[in-house]
């Protein structure tokens, strides 16, 4: 089974496989770039023993905290072996592999051996789990999202707290895959403990009894886990929540993505049945279809909860797929693009810790209970005695595959992106950039570009650049709400406005001003204009009126402004004389 889903992994992945630096999944690449960095600082934490959490090697001065962007030490540290040997690219497309693998063989150890002892059935979870629409999706850009092979174990031994006989043993056990998985995605570990929440709630509001025998037990294991990981996670949590350049909630634009009722009853767009185009106005974006389930699907789960609703287990289940999935809804209720009325989203949206949640991911919760509820089904019905188990098994075969043929996996669409420039990958920059100085990309690195995190990350980040795609409190200022990016650039604006429509007007005196004035606060020493870069030519006039006559080296427009940003202080003034 473990090798049938590494198979699958494989083949949904084949297309980036065939290039990792010069492919990138279609529509939006911006993800897999800010990945990279992460994975390329991870080397720099293990080799030269930069601090984890926080780094000025992009969006130089201000830096970025990582703790607050998902940095993925869990996976990344791991990964420094693949990533010094063959390249962040390389790196990246392998996390993308293992995630979905992983997952899958995760769930199927667990259901198989710990809690339904039924092969077939976990089987069954196990794919849908590693290889479900939503998963998919988010392995176009997301690899710390579709890393879940922890969760299983969080289920596990979370559950097994309320009758453990050893809570002190299990409460740290507990605590320990907590922290791991606080490095590989804090939103996921958010959305594991409301899933088993809502869960238990609904189990002991059938069954009060439970709670009678459960609570002592489950108490002292939680007491446990939270004093082990909060000692664990203290200082790390700090400088998230409180650290240079934390952010307290996302932006309106992404606190606001939810799922349209109809992306429930629609093949998703990475699978056999699916239509991209036909998908475009039901998810905030291609890499957020959260839930795509298709309608032989989400009709097939609905006819097992009626089937087996004596069973407390899949009421419970039941209604916990069904709360989350109304929330994925987000603030806005639709149908097919059209609002409805509001969510019950819009209640919780500014709760602590809930506001800096992407509503419609929600949905992921419901996929596990989707392929829980399906491998119940299977268990149950190859138990049924029957004169003829074999018409038994070819009906439930059947109807696995009406459930699950149209959202099978498809390799991810791909594009072709630019290559990281030879100057950049021969050393050439070397001689220009100092310690505390800075290269330049032009455009400057930004949410919808983000070359120049490819060469700092193809370079181990052994330069500094400013700007970039990370989240960041509005303004610079720590405490703010996040946004995408960091301070407004007027210099960054300018170039990017250029790249976009070709246009190079002359600038007046207040622009170039400016344009110095952030280059001395970057402290550039080089600005690098790649050749081939779209618009070069409107681009390299641009800067030009900045920084004066470029040179072209290898591959890029090359422009050595140390003499414009180096500080002119008294001893800088005596050497020019």
């Amino acid at each position: 089974m473990y090798g049938l889903f590494l198979l699958t992994a494989l083949w949904v992945t084949s297309r980036l496989w065939a290039d990792p630096a010069g492919r990138v999944a279609s529509l939006y690449s911006s993800d897999p770039a800010q990945v990279q960095f992460f994975l390329a600082h991870s080397v720099r934490v293990v080799l030269h023993g930069d601090f984890p959490f926080y780094t000025d090697q992009f969006n130089y001065p201000d830096g970025v905290n990582l703790m607050a962007n998902t940095a993925i030490l869990a996976l990344g540290i791991p990964m420094v072996p693949i990533t010094l040997l063959f390249g962040p690219a390389v790196s990246f497309v392998t996390l993308v592999t293992l995630g979905l693998a992983g997952t899958a063989t995760a769930w199927y150890h667990v259901l198989s051996r710990h809690v339904l002892r039924h092969r077939p059935a976990a089987l069954v979870a196990g794919w849908l789990c590693g290889f479900s629409p939503s998963m998919l999706a988010h392995a176009n850009w997301h690899p710390n999202i579709i890393s879940q092979f922890l969760l299983p174990f969080l289920v596990w031994r979370a559950l097994a707290l309320t009758r453990t006989t050893r809570p002190v043993r299990d409460g740290a056990l507990l605590a320990l895959l907590v922290t791991a998985q606080a490095f590989v995605n804090e939103e996921i570990l958010l959305f594991t403990a409301l899933g088993i929440g809502v869960f238990l709630l609904a189990m002991v509001a059938q069954r009060p009894a439970l709670w009678r025998s459960a609570w002592r037990p489950l108490g002292a294991g939680l007491a446990v886990c939270a004093a082990v990981a909060g000692a664990l996670l203290a200082y790390p949590l700090h400088v998230q929540f409180a650290g240079p350049m934390a952010y307290h909630g996302l932006s309106d634009a992404v606190r606001d993505y939810g799922n349209d009722i109809a992306a429930f009853v629609t093949p998703g767009s990475a699978t056999l049945g699916g239509n991209q185009r036909a998908n475009a106005n039901l998810a905030p974006n291609y890499s957020e279809e959260n839930a795509f389930f298709g309608w032989s699907l989400t009709l097939i789960a609905v006819g097992i909860v009626v089937w087996l609703r004596r069973e407390p287990l899949v009421r419970a289940l039941a209604a916990t797929g069904l709360f989350f999935a109304v929330l994925s809804l987000g603030e806005r209720v639709s149908w097919w693009d059209r609002d409805l009325v509001t969510g019950p989203w819009e209640l919780l949206v500014r709760l602590p810790l809930l506001d800096a949640v992407v509503p419609t991911r929600f949905g992921m919760i419901t996929s596990v209970v989707v392929a829980v509820l399906l491998a119940l089904a299977v268990r149950r019905a190859l138990a049924l005695r029957v004169p003829d188990r074999r018409t038994v098994r070819t009906l439930t075969g059947a109807v696995l595959a009406v459930a699950l043929l149209p959202i099978a996996p498809m390799p991810l669409q791909v594009v072709s992106r630019p290559a990281v420039p030879d100057f950049i990958t021969s050393g050439r920059w070397r001689p220009y950039v100092g310690p505390e100085q800075t290269l330049v990309p032009v455009p400057v690195p930004s949410m919808g570009n983000t070359n120049g995190m490819r060469w700092a990350a193809s370079a181990n980040l052994d330069f500094k650049i400013p700007g970039g795609y990370f989240l960041a409190p509005r303004n610079g200022n720590t405490g703010d709400p996040g946004q995408f990016g960091g301070r407004p650039s007027g210099f960054g604006d300018l170039v990017q406005q250029v790249a976009r429509t070709g246009r190079a007007d002359r600038l007046d005196e207040r622009q170039r001003r400016r344009s110095l004035d952030e280059l001395r606060h970057w402290r550039a020493a080089v600005l690098v204009l790649p050749v081939d870069q779209p618009n070069a030519e409107p681009l390299r006039r641009t800067v030009e009126q900045v920084a004066g006559p470029g040179r072209r080296e290898l591959d890029v427009w090359v422009w050595d402004v140390r003499r414009l940003t180096e500080p002119r202080g008294p001893r800088s003034r005596a050497t020019a004389r």
